[in-house]
C-alpha cells in the first residue's frame, strides 16, 4: 500500500500509541500465562490446565482485538501493519517506539514459548498413548486372580504332548 495521501492526525497517532501500550500490557501477561502453562504441563496438572486454557483462549482474543483495531486504523488511511508503517507514523515518539520494540519482542517471546509447549504437549501425548497401549494390552491377557482372589495359572489348557 502506498503513503496516505493525508498524514494521520495526532489523535491518529495517539490511538495507536494506546494500542501499542495495551498490546505490550496483554503480550506480557500472556507470557507469563504461557511460563505458568509450560509448569503446569511438566507437572502433569491437567484439571488446572483446563482452567488456564480457557483463560489463555480469552487472553488470545484480547491481543487478536487488538491486533484487528491496529490493521483498521492503518488500513483508514490506506496502510498496510508493517513496522515500517508503524516507525513512520510513529516518528518523533521516542518512549512509544521503544514500547513498539518491546511488543515486537513480547511477540517473539510468546511464538518461542507457545511451541515449547506445544512440543510438551504432544510428549505428554505420546506417553499417555504408550502407557494407554500398555494397559490395554494387558486387558487382552487372562486375569491372574479367579473371583475368589486365588491366584491361576497363566496358559491352562493341556500340556504339550499330551493328548
Amino acid at each position: 500500500m502506498n503513503r496516505p495521501a493525508v498524514p494521520p492526525s495526532s489523535a491518529d497517532r495517539q490511538r495507536l500509541a494506546l494500542l501499542i501500550e495495551a498490546e505490550a500490557i496483554q503480550l506480557g501477561e500472556f507470557v507469563e500465562l504461557l511460563a505458568r502453562e509450560e509448569a503446569l504441563l511438566i507437572a502433569g496438572e491437567v484439571d488446572a490446565l483446563v482452567v488456564l486454557c480457557q483463560d489463555k483462549n480469552e487472553r488470545y482474543r484480547r491481543l487478536q482485538r487488538l491486533s484487528d483495531d491496529r490493521s483498521l486504523l492503518l488500513g483508514r488511511f490506506g496502510q498496510a501493519v508493517s513496522d515500517t508503517v508503524i516507525r513512520d507514523w510513529l516518528a518523533g515518539l521516542p518512549r512509544v517506539l521503544a514500547r513498539w520494540d518491546e511488543v515486537l519482542g513480547l511477540a517473539r517471546t510468546t511464538r518461542e514459548r507457545n511451541a515449547l509447549n506445544g512440543k510438551l504437549i504432544t510428549e505428554r501425548m505420546a506417553h499417555n498413548q504408550a502407557a494407554l497401549s500398555l494397559l490395554l494390552s494387558a486387558a487382552d491377557q487372562p486375569p491372574l486372580y479367579d473371583a475368589e482372589g486365588h491366584t491361576r495359572a497363566i496358559g491352562g489348557g493341556r500340556m504339550l504332548g499330551s493328548a
